[in-house]
């Protein structure tokens, strides 16, 4: 448990292994994942380092797996994922590996070639057929004399009129296709280039056609075109080249377009034949490949990973021993020597790998060791930033204050159980969901905070039982307490009555949470529950500044820094425990000397307002006179008590201003006049104690500089002194959330849900359905949705500026392990959205 409340002990070690055993050493550390490598090379180029070319080999094979892939997702072939994760293999079989996925792309490549070669002269066929069939009509209108007006136009009535009797004029045509949404066009250049003197016929292709290419489906036309003269010819070709359509020889005579036209059906059969052998050849390939894919992958990315490890690593004069620099948490310690006991006897090396420690200054790694339960509430806490070598860790208390704030807004039964309930089901099944791997952020987002989600609606639900709130209605469980003294026509009459505290309440409170009376209250319910949440908001926002600062007593005297111990923390606490903390004490005081039932002067009309008395404490002003029979203080000596608290207060000021910057000057004064004393730690000498005697240490830095500290200081104070104020004022969001999330509910329920409640009849039970289902929706997308994602992003404010503000400085960085499972995830990741 030490580690969850604090960042784990790491140590800097020093590893010598053996160049035939640093292979499998390194494999064996990757499996741990305990171990963060340094680069002893920082000045070498990549492409300069020993082992480039090992991982220039893995680029290649990654590649060529990238490649397999790709094809195997256009075929829609589901790949084998057992989520078994194969040991890294050996340098030699690297060999083997290369040699599989070589032969792999060159019969997969050779295969896709031919395809588009077949489908390329399939699509050449199937395209010349489709001439052939259409311009049979075009020739036998031709043929008819119902043409004469076309050839008018075409060559000129002279030219007609000068022609034999019975004699046909010859003119030259030329057929294609055409991509039909090129054809409009097309036909407007063939118009004004020739200037009209050809003669144009197409007609639509109706089935779409395969581009061998990208395999998309296109709409093709076929034309054919009539001309006169070796020119046109030439000019319309050239059109013809310039739109890419593709032109295709046809015979003038029947006979012989008939047997084209047999030829290419033949030919066409052949190649479909073809065709479907060299794809079930393909789907053959695929097949045998999607089944270890997952596995090559992990191999390779591992063989990758362990070579790009090695190039951290320096060698030694002999260049037989490759030398390496670590962080390993200290518990780990045995373990990580038993991985590299395994990793050497795998390998057969004779020489033991050697882990000595290392005295060093520098910063340390944080590493919080985490479960699937505190690493979201953990990620909440680095989202702020990464904790400081041994810092105190947010996260083990933001576990239970973060969804009890969130519930303080988000106050609501059915609310709290929608949101619990789909938490519990994202838990109990996260072993499928996790499974089914998705680049969906928001998913994901979801998926990794469900026990945070689950958590935050089993507090609402508490609170909402505590408001007494359930989709904006009460529950009556056990009875109010509350009595009625007037008749049923006076209630009904009056629609601004009272019920009388000294009357008509029993004089015992409701057994949990409130009242359900007060659901029935139509003119001073918001008043009270005003009075109510926000009177909770400030003494749960004074507590958790507290706890805060309490906090900070614990990372000083874990770090034996006594300066700060004793001139910021008990300053700061007593600074907030004689203001504010007091005012939740006249809380308290408040409601447990003044009532209804009480004679004067502690009857309700005797009770004085908190802010008012507040606000006159700290301005040393004279209370108002009070009501007649009325004291103006609520306890004896409460006057002398405030003036006492507000001047202690202000007395912290300077302490926490001054203090501590004049010890550090004095004590560097002293520590010029006395070298050899060496009693002053880091702290008293003005530098940072950032590991004390608890391991890890500081890094030596210059002292710094007195003007530097004095401004540090006072910026610090100011902010503690007017963050105070503004902290607690912050908490009072806990009241506006809370109101306006009932307020909601409440106008969702009165002008939605309640008009088909009053329906009768049959088609008052259709309306009911229609308006539940309209209500249930803003229900869950406006209530459970975006009020909760704001309720989220206050509570997360409250606890990274008004909680951690206290203790947390979070300027550590984390601890990044030389891990294959996160390579490995980090890799899939990338792969899905490429």
């Amino acid at each position: 448990m030490g580690s969850l409340f604090r960042s784990e002990e790491m140590a800097l070690c020093q590893l010598f292994l053996q160049s035939e055993a640093a292979y499998a050493c390194v494999s064996e550390l990757g499996e741990l994942g305990l171990v963060q490598f340094r680069d002893l090379n920082p000045d070498v180029n990549a492409f300069q380092r020993k082992f480039v070319n090992e991982v220039r080999r893995c680029d290649e094979m990654e590649r060529k797996l990238r490649y397999l892939e790709k094809e195997i997702k256009k075929d829609g072939i589901p790949m084998l994922d057992t989520g078994e994760s194969p040991e890294a293999p050996q340098p030699r079989e690297m060999i083997d590996l290369e040699a599989t996925f070589e032969k792999l792309e060159n019969e997969l490549r050779e295969v896709n070639q031919n395809a588009e070669a077949l489908k390329r002269n399939f699509l050449e066929l199937t395209e010349l057929k489709h001439i052939l069939r259409k311009t049979q009509v075009f020739f036998d209108e031709m043929a008819d004399n119902q043409n004469e007006d076309e050839q008018a136009q075409l060559l000129g009535e002279e030219a007609v009129r000068a022609s034999q009797p019975g004699q046909n004029l010859k003119l030259g045509f030329v057929a294609g296709v055409i991509l039909r949404e090129r054809l409009p066009p097309f036909e407007r250049m063939l118009w004004r280039a020739c200037r009209g003197n050809v003669f144009l016929r197409q007609a639509m292709i109706e089935t779409p056609l395969e581009d061998p290419t990208n395999g998309d489906q296109v709409h093709k036309s076929v034309f054919i075109i009539f001309f006169q003269g070796d020119q046109l010819k030439t000019r319309v070709k050239k059109i013809c080249e310039g739109f890419r359509a593709t032109l295709y020889p046809c015979p003038e005579a029947p006979a012989d377009r008939r047997e084209m036209a047999m030829g290419v059906m033949t030919r066409i059969e052949d190649l479909n034949t073809v065709l479907g052998q060299t794809q079930d050849h393909r789907h053959r390939v695929l097949v045998a490949a999607a089944k270890n894919l997952k596995n090559w992958f992990v191999k390779v990315r591992k063989i990758k990973a362990i070579y790009h490890t090695l190039n951290l690593f320096n060698l030694d004069v002999t260049q037989k021993c490759l030398i390496a620099e670590c962080w390993v948490p200290l518990l780990d310690f045995e373990t990580i020597q038993l991985a590299l006991r395994r990793g050497t006897e795998r390998s057969g090396s004779s020489v033991p790998p050697i882990l000595n420690r290392m005295q060093t200054f520098e910063n340390p790694p944080t590493y919080n060791r985490t479960n699937k339960f505190t690493k979201a509430f953990q990620a909440l806490i680095d989202a702020y930033g990464v904790a400081s070598y041994r810092e105190m860790n947010p996260a083990p208390y933001t576990i239970i204050t973060f969804p009890f704030l969130f519930a303080v807004m988000f106050g609501d039964l059915g609310h709290g159980a929608i949101m619990a309930l789909f938490g519990l089901w994202m838990i109990r099944k996260e072993k499928g969901l996790a499974a089914q791997k998705t680049d969906n952020e928001i998913w994901n987002i979801f998926f990794g905070g469900r026990y945070i989600i689950f958590l935050m609606g089993v507090f609402s639900m508490y609170t909402g039982l505590i408001y007494n709130d359930i989709f904006s209605k009460s529950l009556n469980i056990f009875g109010s307490h509350w009595q009625m003294s007037y008749n049923k026509s006076t209630v009904m009459e009056n629609k601004y009555l009272q019920l009388s505290p000294k009357e008509d309440y029993e004089g015992t409170p409701y057994p949990f949470g409130m009242d359900p009376i007060w659901q029935v209250a139509g003119s001073n319910k918001i008043i009270f529950h005003n009075a109510y949440k926000m009177k909770i908001s400030i003494i749960f926002g004074v507590i958790h500044m507290v706890f805060g600062v309490v906090m900070s007593w614990h990372n000083h005297t874990y770090f034996r820094n006594r300066i700060s111990m004793i001139y910021e923390f008990i300053p700061q606490l007593v600074f907030l425990l004689l203001l504010f903390f007091y005012m939740v004490l006249l809380m308290f005081i408040k409601w447990i000397k003044f009532a209804a039932t009480n004679p004067k002067p502690y009857s309700e009309a005797c009770a004085p307002s908190i802010l008012i008395t507040f606000i006159d404490m700290v301005l040393f002003n004279k209370p108002k006179e009070p009501v007649k029979d009325c004291e103006v203080y609520m306890f004896f000596g409460q006057h002398f008590v405030q003036v006492l608290f507000v001047l202690l207060a202000l007395c912290c000021i300077p302490i926490m201003l001054l203090a501590k910057p004049m010890l550090i000057m004095q004590a560097r004064k002293l520590a010029n006049v006395q070298p050899i004393a060496g009693a002053s730690s880091d702290a008293e000498t003005g530098g940072v104690s950032n590991g004390g005697p608890h391991g890890g240490g500081g890094p030596h830095e210059e002292e710094e500089e007195m003007s530097e500290i004095f401004i540090h200081q006072s910026i610090h104070t100011i902010e503690y002194v007017l963050g105070s104020v503004s902290h607690t004022a912050s908490y009072l969001r806990l009241w506006a959330l809370s109101l306006a999330h009932a307020q909601l509910a409440e106008v969702l329920w009165t002008m939605v849900l309640s008009i088909g409640l009053k329906q009768e009849g049959w088609f008052g039970g259709v309306i009911l359905t229609c308006v539940f289902a309209f209500w249930a929706i803003l229900t869950v997308g406006i209530l459970v949705l975006m009020e909760g994602l704001s309720a989220f992003l206050h509570t997360l404010r409250l606890h990274w500026v008004e909680f951690q503000s206290k203790f947390y400085k979070g300027q550590g960085y984390a601890f990044q392990p030389f891990s294959f499972d996160a390579i490995i995830e980090n890799g899939s990741a990338a792969t899905e959205v490429e």
